[in-house]
């Protein structure tokens, strides 16, 4: 059975491989514009709610029940676990010195880290680097299309939706819930866990949306200009950039306005509370 999932990746690794040579490796411009926005703004609102009624419930509970020490081991080992992925999207993207990098690291934390619990790679100068399949795509050229928010999945894009059956096709966590069937779907536990790991790690950030006259946008905006980082290695190009922030087609000053009226409101209703 083993041999047969080998063979099943390297042959969609080999047809992945011949896409991209057909491709080529030019890097689609973003899209700055939003054509599902009615679409997106229920389901964020939906995502919005069940956060707020059971997933950071559950992620608050997480933290409550465990050290930072604890936590930091569990982030090591569903990141090593996950490395596999990473791996693969390097040889797609024609990347030898990030595979060969990340297969370091992978193999050091798996045995000198003891299956990825500690991280003693990132000591011996392998610091942490991942890719996805949405990566893959961009660096094929294949556009990445409207921005798309996925009922409790939360921000994607047309592109970007296609590196969740691709990249789970390489996820040993997936491997192992196809392989074993157990009561109450426990075969499912890991991969739940590391979805509340996840979770837990963005309550420092929560922060970030108070005072935000638009959360949406925000949350838009703040996904598109991550997978650019994420697409361009950390550094994207400052036209690649522009492009993103729209100056071309969205009334920035508009935006700034209705941002400052909305501070303005609630500084005013601040003051009315206070008297």
């Amino acid at each position: 059975m083993q041999s047969k999932t080998i063979q099943r990746q390297l042959r969609a690794g080999l047809i992945a491989l011949s896409v991209l040579l057909l491709a080529g490796c030019t890097i689609a411009k973003p899209r700055n514009d939003d054509p599902w926005e009615g679409f997106n703004r229920k389901v964020y609102k939906f995502n919005d709610a069940a956060d707020k009624a059971v997933i950071r419930p559950v992620a608050a509970g997480y933290r409550k029940i465990t050290s930072s020490d604890m936590r930091r081991i569990v982030s090591n080992f569903f990141a090593n676990a996950r490395m596999p992925i990473t791996i693969v999207n390097d040889v797609l993207q024609v990347a030898p010195k990030a595979a060969l990098h990340n297969t370091g690291r992978f193999v050091i934390n798996s045995t000198v880290g003891f299956a990825g619990l500690f991280d003693p790679a990132s000591e011996l100068k392998l610091p942490p680097d991942d890719t996805d399949f949405g990566v893959t795509l961009a660096k094929w050229g294949l556009p990445e299309g409207p921005f798309l928010v996925l009922p409790l999945i939360g921000p994607s894009s047309a592109r970007d939706v296609l590196r969740l059956p691709v990249d789970s096709y390489f996820d040993p966590l997936s491997w192992y819930a196809k392989d074993h069937d157990l009561r109450l779907h426990a075969e499912e536990f890991p991969s739940i866990l590391y979805l509340i790991t996840l979770r837990a790690r963005g309550i420092d950030a929560e922060g970030l949306l108070d005072g935000i006259y638009d959360p949406y946008v925000f949350y838009r905006d703040a996904y598109r200009q991550r997978r650019l980082y994420d697409i361009y290695d950390g550094t994207p190009p400052a036209e690649v950039t522009d492009q993103l922030q729209g100056t071309g087609d969205m009334d920035v000053d508009k935006l700034l306005d209705e941002q400052h009226a909305y501070e303005k409101k609630q500084g005013a209703g601040t003051t009315n509370d206070q008297h």
